[in-house]
């Protein structure tokens, strides 16, 4: 390729008498080959070192106004936000999701300080820098892993990650001999704050296991870890390992006190239903009681027609009811003095002759 004289610049960099002469390969190589935030959370998010990229576009500077508006889809806004990330709790994830949702079209890079950084200059750590590593990375917020983070941001660190803006909460960090380590960040126009989550830190949470510690030595124990393991004494084990049994045998006494409880409130719900019934049936029994022999019952009415029966009876001239023959059967013989209007025989003498006439009679028949 020969060589040719360098006039004047395009708005690439490149000069423009070479633009022309440049193979296809070099101009796409101009184009912005930022890695695009995650579109799906199948996976978790990658460290820095595996994503190998020098997107070869000028990385132009961005105000915070102009990222609000948004950028190109091939140019996404790089934040960059950084900490121990140590116990990750919903306080973290928080603070994330913010960082995450400043701009439209956010990339999001998330520094973890290692170990060694993080006893140096804030304290010892419950999980180790690997283990905070791979909590950042199941974080759907988080596009990618810084690991070993510096813990003050340096002009060729942000440089080397392209970053935009760095998000962190707006209280003034004091830390190596700083009065705000993120003060020239601020300064440079680099800075987006975020809210703390009140309530919730990971300082908190150690101050819950320190304040109940023999609760969780205790809880330990029972799941099967040793004493050397929870690096407790021998006399503090026997003690903890007591102290289970009594509250074994108190949860034993308090199910027992539960049941008997339950038991009791069968029995007396059942029972007031008895005695319910019991006094349904007891006013239904004094209801027909009361219509049978009371004043207006039915007994009261057949004593008043036996009463009324018996008066008649005795009113009536032959003492008793006259009865009528029934028309099937024959007619009594009738006796000669009934025939006669006059008075019946007023002598036995008189009645024992007409019967002998009766008898006379008969004979004739015959």
């Amino acid at each position: 390729m020969p060589v040719l004289s360098i006039d004047a610049e395009s708005d690439t960099g490149i000069p423009v008498s070479l633009c022309d002469e440049l193979p296809l390969k070099t101009m796409e190589e101009l184009e912005h080959t930022c890695p695009h935030p995650r579109s799906t959370i199948i996976a978790p998010a990658p460290f820095a070192e595996e994503t190998t990229y020098e997107c070869k576009a000028p990385h132009e500077k961005l105000t915070i106004a102009q990222a609000r508006i948004g950028t190109p889809v091939d140019r996404p806004v790089r934040v960059y936000a950084d900490g121990i990330f140590d116990l990750f709790h919903s306080g973290h994830a928080r603070a994330l999701m913010q960082a995450k949702n400043l701009f439209p079209n956010s990339y999001l890079l998330v520094g973890v300080c290692s170990d060694e950084l993080t006893h140096k200059y804030k304290g010892f750590t419950v999980m180790n820098e690997t283990e905070r590593y791979e909590a950042l990375r199941h974080c759907r917020y988080v596009d990618e892993i810084i690991t070993d983070a510096p813990w003050t941001l340096t002009p060729e660190f942000l440089e080397k990650h392209k970053i935009d803006f760095v998000a962190h909460d707006d209280i003034p960090y004091s830390s190596a001999g700083s009065d705000d380590v993120y003060k020239h960040i601020k300064e440079a126009g680099m800075f987006v704050p975020t809210q703390r989550t009140e309530g919730i830190s990971t300082s908190d949470i150690i101050t819950r296991i320190v304040r109940d510690y023999d609760v969780y030595a205790r809880r330990n124990l029972q799941r099967g870890y040793t004493a050397k393991e929870l690096n407790v004494s021998f006399i503090n084990e026997k003690k903890y390992r007591f102290q289970n049994q009594v509250d074994k045998m108190k949860e034993k006494v308090k199910n027992v006190e539960e049941k008997s409880k339950e038991f009791v409130y069968k029995v007396e719900e059942k029972s007031h239903d008895l005695i319910q019934k019991w006094e349904e049936k007891s006013r239904e029994f004094i209801g027909n009681f009361l219509e049978l022999f009371g004043p207006d019952g039915a007994w009261q009415m057949f004593q008043e027609r036996s009463g009324r029966m018996l008066q008649e009876t005795r009113d009536s001239p032959t003492g008793s009811p006259i009865r009528e023959c029934s028309p099937s059967r024959s007619p009594s013989p009738t006796l000669p003095w009934m025939h006669n209007k006059s008075s019946p025989p007023s002598s036995p003498k008189g009645a024992s002759a007409s019967i002998s006439s009766m008898s006379e009679g008969d004979e004739d028949e015959k």
